[in-house]
């Protein structure tokens, strides 16, 4: 079983910058998947970011450029760093990782992006 607990989420204003941490209970290997996920109020869940193992990370073309996620396996945590942050930003930002062919969900953190 994996436990996933994100934090980093928080009101900040548009054009700031937030850094998003996810940390699992277990072991990460360099070939599990893991991913952001966000869903914004009225709005379905959408990929945000995806990093997999001897791939270049895949973002979702509205953050290209401004969102870069990484992941430190020895500390178990896969982190969204964020940049020029828009009002269509906000949302609620869930961490995930496929492992064994099991998906795992974190709880979620908000970012609220308004003046």
């Amino acid at each position: 079983q994996v436990q996933l607990l994100e934090s980093g989420g928080g009101l900040v204003q548009p054009g700031g910058s937030l850094r998003l941490s996810c940390v699992a209970s277990e072991t990460i290997l360099s070939s599990d998947p893991m991913a952001w996920y966000r869903q914004a109020p009225g709005k379905e869940r959408e990929l945000v970011a995806r990093i997999r193992s001897g791939r270049d990370p895949e973002y979702v073309s509205s953050v290209m450029g401004r969102f870069t996620i990484s992941r430190d396996n020895a500390k178990k945590t896969v982190y969204l760093q964020m940049s020029s942050l828009k009002p269509d930003d906000t949302a609620v930002y869930y961490c995930y990782v496929r492992e064994n062919g099991v998906i795992y969900w974190g709880k979620g953190t908000l970012v609220t992006v308004s003046s």
